[in-house]
């Protein structure tokens, strides 16, 4: 039987496929759901910025800590940066790419991006305060 030329379209919603309905997480009902680089570098970054104002608090009221994706312009001789300090605005970015993929680490897991992205935060406190990066948190600086 030969098929008519005219198909019937059906319309569907945004996310359903050959009429199935929606689709459901990819990591089911019991597990967590995954997190991205993004959100798992503003987390670290973020907790250790807390952790720093905890141990510094007169010293770090009024700065404001920001995460840029990268620097802007063309890299210096030193390289690309990891951070910006302005002490006059009192402020600090932190340029998550050159961060997360320029790390050089001996061990590719969480642990140890976690502890790179933390003593970035660490020493860009430092330069901002004119310290030690060892003197910000003697106990949990690791230096990379």
């Amino acid at each position: 039987m030969p098929r008519s030329s005219r198909r019937s379209r059906v319309r569907r919603g945004a996310g359903e496929r050959h009429g199935r309905g929606m689709r459901s997480p990819v990591t089911g009902p019991d597990l967590p759901l995954l997190t991205s680089r993004n959100s798992f570098f503003e987390s670290c970054a973020a907790e250790a910025v807390e952790y720093v104002r905890g141990l510094w608090p007169e010293e770090l009221a009024g700065v404001s800590f920001e995460i840029a994706g990268l620097p802007l312009g063309p890299a210096g001789p030193a390289g690309v940066d990891r951070w910006r300090v302005d002490r006059k605005a009192r402020r600090v970015v932190l340029y998550r790419l050159p961060i997360q993929r320029m790390a050089h680490l001996h061990k590719e897991d969480d642990w140890h991006r976690r502890s790179f992205i933390e003593s970035c935060v660490f020493r860009a406190t430092a330069e901002l305060l004119g310290r030690d990066p060892w003197d910000i948190a003697p106990e949990r600086y690791r230096h990379f």
